[in-house]
């Protein structure tokens, strides 16, 4: 039988731009990864994707550089300790995003992000979509998250003092940028799930493939989008989010947020041998657990009683918390050409320059990089973001990436872009005199 990578979407396959060689993306629930899960995705790496792995800007993990016959046994190596990637490509519910550890209402936003992650996994309603549909639960506004995607909710506190949620929708970036906008306010809890299931069964219905949820409310309008959804969630039960132990996996200790520390991985690349040396911090020091962020970094929340030199000692001793600008910047990175069938720019190779380019000023703003137009790494939400746009040749035939340049002021709203269609240098001379 003639294998078909388009087939295996659904399990989280996407081919890379090297011929016969594909990449795997794991969803962690909320971004949260166990000692023994994080082990075994580096056992995985070290047999299969030659030793690193990637950490996406939706907490999920990436492998790349694996054969057609290395799929199955890698699967089965992650499912061996509750890992899945089931959903994690394709017409699917992605991995679901939460909000910062240590942010009030944490324990519960991470709680939220793993139910709904359950609902919508391996679940044949919410599979075969037309494109891919993403969710976040975040605990407020400030990091603008909530603006990209399909639907976001956000947690406040009703006048009753109940748990309440904001929900937006028909967010995404991608060629054609579309901020989200407010569904519903302040509603109980039991309405989320059939709203969630609500929209994304319109959405299945009524949404051509591969377009995304934007498509819908662009072409039939907001108002006519509204008055869609609460048609269909009319007839769907309420469904309570379930009692029981609704307690957060990372420690949060009695008084409050929990002591975070923060190993800062450049562009979201990691050795196996340092996910190893992490995976043992967070056994020694926080409750087991460690949590891949929208920064591609690994937080820690520590365990009360620990003392946080202890900690830092440990995270130096494994090669982290150096102090180095690669470790200091806030920068997101997608994997751009050196593994993307899309991708325009060696995205890596652009940020170490970018890095070298920086004055003091841009040390302190959040970057991104993204290695084509569709936006992966999130750089309309950034201080500075860079997208290229497309490649050119030169007299000799070699290609060349152009760059966008956007800035984003302030907390709401996308970037703008302030140089567009830049080449590699010109890029690098505006980076200096940002300021």
């Amino acid at each position: 039988m003639t294998f078909d990578p388009q087939s295996v979407r659904i399990d989280g396959v996407y081919e890379q731009r090297q011929p016969g060689n594909f990449m795997l993306r794991i969803k962690v629930p909320a971004g949260i990864i166990s000692t023994e899960q994080a082990l075994r995705v580096a056992e995985t790496a070290d047999r299969f994707a030659g030793g690193s792995i990637h950490l996406t800007t939706r907490g999920s993990i990436e492998l790349h550089w694996l054969k057609q016959e290395d799929l199955a046994p890698a699967w089965r190596m992650l499912a061996s300790v509750g890992l899945t990637t089931r959903g994690a490509c394709g017409g699917a519910v992605r991995g679901v995003v939460c909000a910062v550890p240590g942010d009030a209402g944490y324990g519960t936003a991470q709680f939220l992000a793993r139910r709904f992650l359950t609902h919508f996994t391996n679940n044949p309603r919410f599979e075969g979509l037309p494109k891919k549909f993403k969710i976040g639960v975040f605990t407020g506004y400030g990091d603008g998250r909530h603006l990209i995607q399909d639907l976001s909710v956000v947690l406040r506190e009703g006048d009753d003092g109940d748990q309440r949620y904001d929900v937006w929708v028909a967010g995404g970036l991608g060629r054609e940028p579309h901020s989200s906008f407010l569904l519903e306010e302040g509603i109980a809890g039991d309405r989320l799930l059939p709203l969630a299931e609500a929209i994304i069964t319109i959405y299945r219905e009524l949404v051509p493939k591969p377009k995304r949820l934007k498509h819908l409310v662009r072409e039939r309008g907001r108002e006519e989008f509204v008055g869609l959804v609460r048609e269909r969630v009319a007839v769907i039960p309420s469904l309570a989010l379930g009692e029981g132990l609704a307690t957060p996996l990372t420690p949060t200790p009695a008084e409050g947020a929990a002591e975070r520390l923060t190993a800062g991985i450049f562009a979201g690349e990691l050795s196996t041998k340092g996910v190893a040396a992490l995976a043992e911090i967070a056994r020694q020091y926080a409750g087991g657990y460690m949590v891949v962020t929208s920064r591609q970094d690994i937080l820690f929340c520590l365990d009360a009683g620990v003392r946080r030199d202890d900690a830092v000692r440990a995270l130096s001793a494994a090669g982290f918390g150096n102090g180095s600008r690669e470790e200091r910047v806030t920068l997101r990175v997608c994997p751009g050409n050196h593994e993307c069938k899309m991708g325009l720019a060696p995205t890596r190779d652009v940020a170490r320059a970018l890095i070298g380019a920086l004055g003091e000023a841009g040390e302190d703003l959040s970057w991104s990089i993204s290695g084509c137009p569709n936006s992966c790494s999130h750089p309309q939400l950034a201080d500075v973001g860079i997208v290229t746009v497309k490649s050119v040749k030169d007299e000799a035939g070699e290609r060349h990436p152009l760059f966008d340049l956007y800035r984003r002021y302030g907390t709401e709203g996308f970037g703008v872009v302030v140089r567009a269609g830049i080449g590699y240098d010109e890029l690098l001379e505006a980076v200096r005199e940002i300021e």
